[in-house]
């Protein structure tokens, strides 16, 4: 099984809102990505070393209020709305992985159901939990399996960001270590003891910068 690190979602009130704080923060205007029809959220994006992409993420204003479904990260969770009103937030890391039927049985956890999305000539699978919620509190990665050729983040803008670490705390690090083995990505981010945090270590132009 090969598990690495696919992309990392930052969410935002809006994306004007985020763009605008990114800009501040990493010195770059993220680019204007696509819209998820089947969640009524759109993103910028841009790549991030290594065959991986920085996500920034919101609900689409011009998609319809109610999608069918709760919405991915949260988004629709009210103390996720408050936060997110305040400044943009670190939300999820998504791991790129070539046997996502493989991952889910070994799972220590429910990782949610596995939804197919399509844009273009692509599509992919992605673990999504039903009620929006994030496994561990975004600690667990969702896992996302791509069709067949090049990965997304070679048709991206490289704006000079680069993700460095992915940073974990948890109260029990060793009971989060334990699941990150079982899911074979213990290598992908750095544990450490404290409240529930999940942070991004990312070397931009401007210098290192951490987005949490």
């Amino acid at each position: 099984m090969k598990n690495k690190i696919d992309h990392f979602a930052i969410g935002a009130d809006s994306l004007e809102q985020g763009v605008a704080a990114m800009k501040q923060l990493l010195g770059v205007e993220v680019p204007r990505g696509g819209k998820h029809d089947a969640m009524s959220t759109h993103n910028c994006v841009m790549q991030a070393g290594n065959e991986s992409f920085f996500e920034l993420i919101a609900i689409d204003p011009e998609a319809p209020a109610d999608p069918g479904r709760v919405r991915w990260f949260t988004l629709d969770d009210p103390t996720t709305q408050l936060k997110l009103k305040e400044r943009p937030r670190a939300l999820c890391w998504v791991v790129n992985t070539d046997d996502l039927d493989a991952v889910i049985s070994a799972s220590p956890v429910d990782l949610g159901e596995v939804v197919k999305f399509t844009r273009g000539d692509r599509s992919w699978r992605l673990t999504v939990p039903h009620d929006g919620h994030l496994p561990e509190n975004g600690l667990l990665p969702a896992f996302i399996e791509w069709s067949p050729g090049p990965h997304p983040s070679t048709g991206q803008q490289d704006l000079g960001v680069q993700l460095k670490k992915v940073k974990l705390s948890h109260p029990e690090p060793k009971v989060l270590v334990s699941m990150l083995e079982a899911l074979k990505v213990e290598h992908l981010a750095s544990v450490t003891e404290g409240d529930i945090g999940l942070s991004f270590e990312l070397q931009t132009p401007s210098g290192p910068v951490t987005l949490d």
